[in-house]
């Protein structure tokens, strides 16, 4: 029987570009497939920088509290292609993986078309095969000619923030990048924009007017913030008291507020308030400021704390200081920084948010193509007056640091890239679920 990882291989192989954005190939494709994309339930089309993923996560949590199906359709994975696609609330199977990588490779014929948009096919032909209650769909690169943007009329398109990330792509600015973004904006469908730049919102608030589209943004049709150890939604309609959630810092309120602003809006009063309550209690999202605890905790010193991040941009660094810098204030232990991130990343941007903050940083090194050298973001951290130095790979820099005494066992994390994550959880033996 032919395995995931042999289709996966050959798709690879049918477009000499990694990244191509267009539609036309897709369309092609899936034309060929039946449509199968204009059969799917509630569509929830989520665009933008940074929150996708965890916005998506709230969602699904929220809905399957209530007891509904849920297809879920994320990029990229952390260890296993698998966790791309969830039917009906589990991660696909290899059978049922293989069998559409099968019928998607064949009728596509050899055709010219890119990884994304064969495996974002396979995702729709399997949706069209599982009964749900609804998908929650995110874009993979920008939006406008992302391959998910196939959907003719979503349930609701969700913007969250929107910052600089994949310039070479989608522009050097703000405004550009957002064009791209609010290109998943439909005729006929709502709008939830997730409270951000100013500049941002605007440039989606303008795309929306040119489509009478409804939109609600965050900070003026509805918001979410901490009072009394609560998180407290509101919109124009409800007023609620609510547990705050199982993901940490305070941009995840941002998160779960614009989940539940999209939720409400598609599904209404049918999903109770204690779903809601559960969701927010019940949500998993790896590698956002996750705490390990495994097979690495026993390389580390005795008694240290290791967490998780994949942050990769600007926007991203700076909400994972912040959220350091809260868990700081509540329980103080020496902060060590390892990172290792792609080349094509602006080191500046990542490091600056931890100058002053963190007491020793390490660059790991970080054997794939594209990653930079440790040296060199080893080099920029000092310039940038970081205490820096370089152990070795992850797992030697953590025995490194387990040699030393330590008066008070360190807070150790581990981020600047998801592929270093997916790398991290494999070796922590925290697999996806």
């Amino acid at each position: 029987m032919r395995t995931s990882e042999a289709y996966m291989e050959r798709f690879l192989s049918l477009h000499p570009k990694l990244i191509d954005l267009s539609l036309g190939r897709t369309e092609a494709l899936l034309a060929k497939l039946g449509n199968p994309e204009a059969r799917l339930p509630p569509v929830f089309h989520v665009a933008g920088t940074n929150g996708k993923g965890s916005t998506i996560a709230f969602l699904r949590a929220m809905l399957e509290a209530a007891g509904k199906r849920v297809h879920v359709y994320t990029s990229p994975h952390l260890v296993r292609f698998h966790e791309r696609i969830r039917l009906a609330g589990a991660l696909v199977s290899e059978a049922e993986l293989v069998g559409a990588f099968e019928r998607v490779e064949a009728t596509n014929a050899g055709a010219p078309i890119t990884f994304f948009e064969i495996t974002t096919a396979v995702a729709f032909d399997l949706f069209a095969r599982v009964p749900a209650d609804a998908v929650l769909l995110e874009v993979g690169l920008g939006g406008r000619f992302d391959s998910t943007n196939i959907i003719a009329r979503p349930a609701v398109s969700v913007i969250t923030p929107i910052s600089m990330d994949h310039r070479e792509f989608l522009g050097d600015t703000v405004e550009k990048i957002a064009f791209e973004k609010a290109g998943i904006i439909k005729r006929g469908s709502p709008l939830v924009i997730a409270q951000q730049d100013e500049r941002a919102v605007q440039v989606c608030l303008d795309v929306a007017a040119k489509l009478r589209v409804e939109a609600l943004v965050g900070g003026q049709d509805f918001q979410a913030f901490e009072e009394n150890g609560r998180l407290v939604y509101q919109d124009q309609d409800a007023l609620l008291d609510l547990p705050l959630p199982r993901l940490l810092g305070r941009h995840q309120h941002g998160n779960a507020a614009t989940a539940i602003a999209a939720l409400r809006r598609v599904f209404g009063e049918s999903i109770p308030v204690p779903a809601i309550e559960t969701g927010l209690q019940a949500v998993e999202w790896p590698a956002r400021f996750q705490r390990l605890t495994g097979a690495l905790t026993k390389l580390a010193p005795a008694g240290s704390e290791i967490w998780l991040d994949g942050a990769h941009n600007a926007d991203g660094a700076s909400v994972l200081a912040e959220t350091l810098v809260s868990l700081e204030e509540k329980s103080p232990r020496p902060l060590i920084l390892i990172m290792a991130t792609m080349a094509r990343k602006d080191p500046k941007e990542l490091l600056q948010p931890f100058v002053g903050l963190v007491q020793e940083f390490y660059a790991a090194r970080f054997d794939l193509d594209g990653a930079r050298p440790a040296a060199e973001l080893m080099a920029e951290a000092r310039a940038q007056s970081l205490p820096a130095a370089s152990a070795g790979t992850v797992e030697e820099t953590l025995r490194f640091l387990a040699a030393r005494d330590w008066p008070t066992p360190p807070r150790i994390v581990i981020g600047g890239s998801l592929y270093l994550a997916g790398e991290v959880l494999a070796a922590d033996g925290s697999l996806p679920k």
